[in-house]
């Protein structure tokens, strides 16, 4: 029996195992993979929270401190940074996270902030017929669905978006008033203008009104006297 000439002729396959994995190097590996996920998650979370008010897009509450606040940022910013998260829109959620800290950290925008939450709170309490004092952990509270907590971010919701619809308008009637004010000194200057060249061509004409007026002056004598010699 004659043997396949091309079988002697190929090489056999290699079949080294690839090397198994230790369960040390396997922990790290979906430890890797599952911060991932976790930053891809938490861009996502930033993205949808409102940034109407900061404390949702830092995830805290009107109770945290300054130190708080820029302990939590610290964190987040490490953990969405654009250099060690792959989500495409990890960039803009980093700015979202800059601009809600920078927010907080001026002292008369997280007043103005606070006041709103207070109110949307006593708002809220007087819904719920309960009295304006009515501390968080009170038993009436505990119980509620949804949670006091979530009603209250929802009512601080409401109450952000009319003031800065109310806020809107009220740049955009400025921006009228101003244009309209615009207008009107355009107006003023442009009447200046044309009374300006006005006079300038009633200057301009003067010596040729004089010379009219004398011609006119002078026919009018001698037809007087041309008049008068034929009475006579």
């Amino acid at each position: 029996m004659s043997k396949d000439p091309s079988a002697s002729n190929t090489p056999a396959e290699s079949s080294t195992p690839a090397p198994e994995l230790s369960d040390a190097d396997l922990e790290r590996l979906l430890n890797r993979e599952a911060s991932a996920i976790q930053r891809e998650l938490e861009v996502e979370r930033i993205l949808i929270a409102f940034k109407l008010n900061p404390y949702d897009v830092l995830d805290l509450g009107p109770s945290a401190t300054a130190e708080d606040i820029k302990k939590k940022y610290r964190q987040l910013s490490l953990f969405i940074h654009p250099d060690k998260c792959t989500h495409a829109r990890a960039p803009e959620a980093f700015d979202v996270l800059k601009k809600a800290e920078n927010e907080l950290g001026d002292t008369a925008k997280r007043e103005d902030l606070d006041a709103a939450i207070n109110q949307a709170r006593l708002t809220l309490l007087k819904e719920l017929s309960l009295p304006t004092s009515t501390p968080d952990d009170h038993p009436r509270l505990k119980g509620l669905t949804p949670p006091f907590k979530a009603q209250l971010r929802q009512k601080s919701k409401e109450l952000l978006i009319e003031e800065e619809v109310r806020r809107r308008r009220a740049v955009k009637m400025n921006l009228a008033n101003e244009g309209f004010e615009a207008r009107k000194k355009e107006e003023e200057v442009a009447a200046k203008k044309r009374k300006a060249e006005d006079d300038a061509r009633w200057e301009e004409t003067r010596e040729q009104r004089v010379g009219s007026w004398r011609t006119f002056t002078n026919t009018s004598k001698k037809k007087k006297k041309q008049k008068g010699d034929v009475l006579g």
